[in-house]
């Protein structure tokens, strides 16, 4: 074939489609699964997930998570993206794939995105809830969705420990040893703590967060709540950006990544204010001075 024919040829041959960026929002009880990343034992979140999106693509796919929670951790408003080379509908990627996870998991929307659209980095901000049983016998039917402490919390000086933690600064106090993120200085934007019946709930807002960061910080303040540590005591434990200072890592049993904010141009969906069993109400508002 001479080189004009076989030139012919090649601009015979179909065009690839060209790729689309969906995005998913996903909940997930985080008891019966050893994380978000992909596990070699195929057990974790993001090896179902990708299984799932693999049946309904008709190809493999790849997801970008906005948040790597660890094993335990639950989530009412995870959120993922994807390219897709072969169309779907968007209701065939929530109800196909949740056709095809197993019980624990659910996505609860999609929705095609521009491509400059992208989970992880477009994630302007993370919130997560942490919900304490603080009552005097070990909880049964909520084992394993909260977390759990049978002496009395002062909420009051929790809060006003708390307050220690909001800023930008530097969190290597609170981080694991196995963190990988380039720098420990994070952003954190809110941090309360109140009580709902026998729950004590806990909120911190930050751009983003270090390895174990909001599970250390439950740990600290939780000491602060049982009067073996005093309020200041946490900013002094900053001051020395050294973990074996602080508590010990809290459960994961009662963590959720309960909000992730994105620019309002990409129009994200989110969830009322709401979360398992009703834990998730606004919470107080702030009393003025």
């Amino acid at each position: 074939m001479s080189v004009i024919s076989a030139a012919a040829g090649r601009d015979m041959e179909p065009a690839l489609p060209e790729l689309a960026r969906i995005a998913l929002g996903v909940e997930y009880d985080g008891r019966n699964f050893c994380g978000w990343q992909t596990q070699p034992n195929g057990c974790s979140l993001q090896n179902h997930l990708e299984r799932a999106l693999a049946e309904v693509h008709t190809a493999p796919v790849q997801t970008v998570t906005a948040g790597r929670t660890d094993a335990g951790v639950h989530a009412v408003a995870q959120v993922v993206h994807f390219d897709m080379r072969n169309f779907r509908p968007e209701h065939a990627w929530v109800f196909g794939t949740n056709s095809r996870l197993p019980a624990g998991m659910s996505v609860l929307w999609a929705k095609a995105m521009p491509p400059d659209f992208h989970a992880r980095f477009g994630a302007i901000e993370r919130t997560y809830r942490y919900v304490l049983l603080n009552q005097p016998v070990r909880p049964a039917l909520l084992a394993g969705r909260v977390g759990w402490i049978h002496g009395d919390l002062d909420v009051a000086l929790m809060n006003e420990a708390a307050r220690w933690f909001i800023g930008e600064q530097d969190f290597s106090a609170f981080r694991a040893a196995e963190c990988q993120a380039r720098t420990p200085v994070r952003d954190l934007r809110a941090a309360r703590v109140w009580r709902q019946g026998e729950c004590v709930q806990f909120e911190f807002r930050a751009n983003a967060f270090l390895h174990h960061q909001v599970r250390n910080m439950v740990g600290a303040l939780v000491w602060v709540g049982l009067r073996r540590r005093p309020p200041d005591w946490i900013g002094e434990v900053l001051q020395t950006r050294d973990r074996t200072r602080a508590a010990a890592t809290f459960a994961a049993d009662g963590l959720y990544l309960a909000d992730v904010r994105y620019d309002a141009r990409f129009a994200v969906p989110t969830r009322p204010d709401i979360g398992p069993l009703g834990f998730f109400p606004p919470p107080p508002p702030i009393s003025q001075p």
